[in-house]
């Protein structure tokens, strides 16, 4: 049968042209991946315009914020824990050492020496008498005496700023942070920490951690799994298609065509200016196991029939006739389920399912240009032992397999009903699995429980207020003032403090109205007109009011600091409370603010009286300890916590969790607070920090994930009724997708596996390769159906040689796959499971489920016409 497909035939005559144009196209999309750069940053999840992470960014530069590296140190022998001369002299060592650490390619990469928070790096705040506070590098240099040591263990004790940020509570730890000018930096400093740390000797341990080392780690890690997985993945595939055909130089084909697939499209994701990100580092994963299913089918089928003809060009023809228009629906449906991620808010998902779509339809385009070409070149004893001596293999008419396939069709033809009943059961279950899934991702947990990143995120977070920032920015939502309503608030303040007969109150309401008169239209004219004159009057006044005009004052001042909402007492007061309703939450380790600052300095101000840790009563009470902070050795430090005209605040949280549902939560609590305790001037919140990027990129995924699954659900439907031309038949080449989707997700519900990255994006592998084995087993059932005449005839044909190839399909890319499991990457781990499973849920459910429903719906499915009548088509058209 000579073959009427122009690129089939072509391939068939034409194999050297077919090999060298392949080859050629494959050397120069190939090269282009020299060009490769690795981004592993989930901040890019969001696009560059993302309103979060514009505001993300927009924090870090006003607080002058950066992210940050962390290095603690555990000493859990020594009677004073690490506050030893010995373990701090090191760690002086290690904060002079990384205060140098910069990119020798990239200098603007490079640890941000100023804002290290380390002992040596940090002031400690003693009183200095009463009125006044002084201020220590609470380390200058390692101290020589235990004494000494223990000194600068109190003191950092009695820094609330410090105590469970640097210093564990139990004296235990100490915690170094490392700000860095890029997180691409932070895999390079851990490194070159490490280095340093080898040289030391002891009791000491040290741990290296924080979100910008787990996501750069990650990055250098996965780019390693990339090369090493996929190729033993397509190594056991390989062996398992020898066991299959024994024949190595036939099933090098399949391996060529994945191979081509994988090095095409990855040059041409690189070469088009693309990073490869955490998604597209999987993209060889994903489509490795479509790129070979094709050619499986090819193989079986020519395995089957070459046996009975022996001659290679009718074979081929023949397979390739018959195979051509399911191979091409299977690949346009799982490109299309790829495709629909474009349809997602994350620009990596994005290029992700687009390249994933690019790479199917090419394998499906060198599977049947380039398969046909392989065997034609092969010379001819190369296939004279192929399929011989099989019969007590795994593929003869005797073979375990085909036994037990034989028994299957009989089993789901005679308790058809039993079967689909069950599978209706499975769904319900499956249902309730899926209402326990929980949404989360932690980069942290993308490694192994015990990789050395996962163990010091584990011991930090056991000793610290945790590891993972987010800033929580409360911003001034009042309207400013006018110069009239300035006038009008300070006459009303004034009158409010004093006796309504006061002899100053009609010269004080003059010397406001002439202020307001001079101001010019300017608020802040108006105030410095109004405290010039209300200080000369104040100056020249009776012992008798002087009082009063200071009284005054302060009461204005009240007014003219009220856009400075972080000097004022009450605002300062709502903020420790809602810290503290944090830190009862759970979730919440420690945080800092300006009340700290505030509170530590009103503290020593008063002769280090724990009785005034407070914050003090008056705006210029707190005025006063903020001008003494500056007197300190960095007093820009302030402005990490509030912005100089102290209308912006930041409360620095740390979380000992960067679990997404522990940020959520952290995120609720806050929520609650502001809605059960209104805040005493208009405020507003906001979240930033690389924590709750982590949340917004994962919701963003699911919404996108779910909107694009619905959308290629339909948009397959659509294309299966298409095919089979019939609205039943396209339904029932749903029914393995549908099954699979929910047994997949009812089971990561059921054994509290999180909703991550790597599982949101599995449905679309799911959806391409359970609709593969449908069109497959349909339409091979149709035309077994026509030759047969009857269900029950079809079905005993069904589970020969279609069901073989389905079968060999299902163990060599389950089997194929499970070195993904050796992975030291859990998204690799991830995918390996899910991959085996999908494909032996699918192909379970096409073996079962669909003869079992073709069974009991046979005279809907199957509507036979009378060949004698006008326009009649043959028996097994579907309706």
């Amino acid at each position: 049968m000579k073959s009427n497909n122009p690129l089939i035939h072509f391939s068939i005559e034409w194999p050297r042209t077919v090999v060298a144009i392949m080859v050629v196209v494959t050397i120069l999309l190939g090269l282009m991946m020299v060009k490769v750069k690795v981004d592993t940053d989930p901040e890019n999840m969001l696009s560059e315009d993302e309103p979060v992470r514009l505001f993300h960014n927009e924090v870090k530069k006003v607080f002058d914020l950066q992210d940050v590296v962390v290095l603690g140190v555990v000493n859990e022998t020594d009677p004073d824990g690490v506050f030893n001369p010995e373990t701090l002299k090191r760690v002086y060592e290690l904060t002079e050492f990384a205060k140098t650490l910069v990119d020798a390619e990239h200098p603007h990469k490079r640890v941000v020496a100023h804002n290290i928070i380390a002992p040596g790096t940090v002031d400690a705040i003693e009183q200095a008498g009463l009125g006044q506070v002084r201020f220590e590098w609470l380390m200058k240099e390692p101290p020589e005496t235990r004494e000494e040591a223990r000194r600068i263990r109190d003191l950092a004790m009695g820094n609330p700023l410090l105590k469970g940020t640097m210093v564990s509570e139990d004296g235990k730890a100490l915690a170094i942070y490392l700000p860095i000018t890029e997180k691409d930096f932070a895999y390079q400093v851990r490194e070159r920490l490490l280095e340093k740390i080898e040289g030391f000797t002891g009791d000491d341990h040290f741990h290296i951690t924080g979100l910008p080392v787990a996501e750069d780690t990650f990055g250098v890690e996965m780019f390693i799994q990339m090369a090493v997985s996929a190729p033993l993945a397509m190594v056991a595939i390989f062996v398992l298609m020898w066991i299959f055909f024994r024949n190595i130089r036939l099933i090098v084909s399949p391996m060529v065509v994945a191979m081509a697939s994988v090095i095409c499209t990855m040059g041409l994701l690189i070469g088009t200016g693309n990073t490869v990100h955490i998604m597209s580092s999987m993209i060889p994963i994903f489509l490795m196991p479509i790129a070979v299913v094709d050619s499986i089918h090819i193989l079986s089928e020519f395995f089957d029939l070459y046996r009975k003809n022996r001659d290679r060009k009718k074979t081929l023809e023949q397979v390739m006739n018959h195979l051509f228009s399911p191979m091409l629906y299977t690949s346009l449906t799982s490109a299309a389920g790829f495709a629909s991620l474009a349809l997602t808010p994350i620009p990596p998902v994005r290029v992700f399912g687009l390249f994933v779509a690019f790479g199917i339809l090419l394998a499906w385009f060198l599977t049947i240009v380039f398969v046909p070409a392989y065997v034609s070149l092969m010379k001819e004893e190369a296939l004279e032992n192929f399929g011989g001596g099989m019969s007590s293999g795994g593929q003869g008419s005797g073979s375990f397999i085909s036994r037990h396939l034989r028994w299957l069709g009989r089993f789901t033809y005679a308790r058809s009903k039993v079967l689909v009943a069950a599978g209706l059961v499975v769904l319900a279950v499956s249902g309730y699995g899926i209402s326990l899934i929980q949404i989360n991702d932690n980069p942290v947990k993308w490694f192994e429980e015990d990789h050395e990143i996962r163990v010091a995120d584990r011991v930090l977070n056991e000793h610290f207020g945790g590891t993972y920032e987010a800033y929580l920015v409360l911003d001034n939502a009042a309207k400013p003032l006018s110069p009239a309503e300035a006038a009008s608030e300070v006459k009303k303040e004034v009158r409010s403090i004093l006796p309504a007969e006061a002899p100053m109150l009609a010269e004080a309401d003059a010397l406001v109205d002439e202020a307001l008169a001079n101001a010019g239209g300017s608020t802040d004219s108006f105030f410095e007109q109004l405290s010039e004159k209300w200080d000369a009057a104040a100056d020249s006044a009776p012992d008798e009011t002087y009082d009063y005009w200071m009284d005054g004052m302060d009461e204005m001042g009240k007014v003219r600091n009220r856009d400075q909402i972080f000097k004022l007492p009450d605002v300062l007061n709502y903020v420790a409370k809602l810290e503290d309703h944090l830190a009862s939450h759970g979730v919440v380790g420690k945080s800092n603010s300006v009340v700290d600052v505030v509170k530590k300095v009103h503290q020593e101000l008063f002769e280090g009286d724990k009785e005034r840790y407070s914050v003090p009563d008056s705006v210029n009470g707190v005025a006063q300890t903020l001008i003494s902070f500056q007197n300190s050795h960095k007093p820009d430090d302030l402005w990490h916590l509030v912005t100089p005209d102290y209308k912006r605040a930041n409360v620095w949280v740390q979380l000992k969790n960067g679990d997404n549902k522990d940020m959520e939560s952290t995120v609720a609590a806050a929520a609650r607070f502001f809605e059960q305790n209104p805040p005493p001037v208009p405020l507003e919140r906001h979240w930033a920090g690389l924590t709750y990027l982590n949340v917004v990129w994962q919701d963003n995924m699911v919404t996108g994930m779910l909107e694009s699954f619905l959308s290629s659900f339909l948009v397959v439907l659509g294309m299966m009724v298409l095919l089979f031309r019939s609205f039943f038949w396209g339904l029932l080449a749903m029914v393995p997708l549908t099954g699979t989707i929910a047994m997949i997700y009812g089971l990561i519900g059921y054994i509290g596996k999180d909703y991550d990255m790597p599982v949101a994006v599995l449905s679309s592998l799911t959806l391409g390769l359970a609709v593969d084995f449908a069109i497959h087993f349909l339409e091979r059932s149709r035309e077994a159906y026509k030759k047969a005449g009857s269900w029950k005839a079809a079905s005993e044909i069904m589970f020969e040689e279609p069901a073989r190839a389905i079968t060999r399909n299902v163990i060599v890319i389950a089997v194929g796959f499970t070195p993904l499991l050796l992975a030291p990457l859990v998204p690799y781990q991830t995918v390996g499971v899910f991959l085996a499973s999908i494909m032996a849920i699918s192909g379970a459910a096409t073996m079962f489920v669909l003869p079992a429903v073709i069974t009991m719906f046979e005279p809907l499915l199957f509507r036979t016409k009378k060949a004698n009548k006008p326009g009649a088509e043959m028996a097994g058209q579907s309706g």
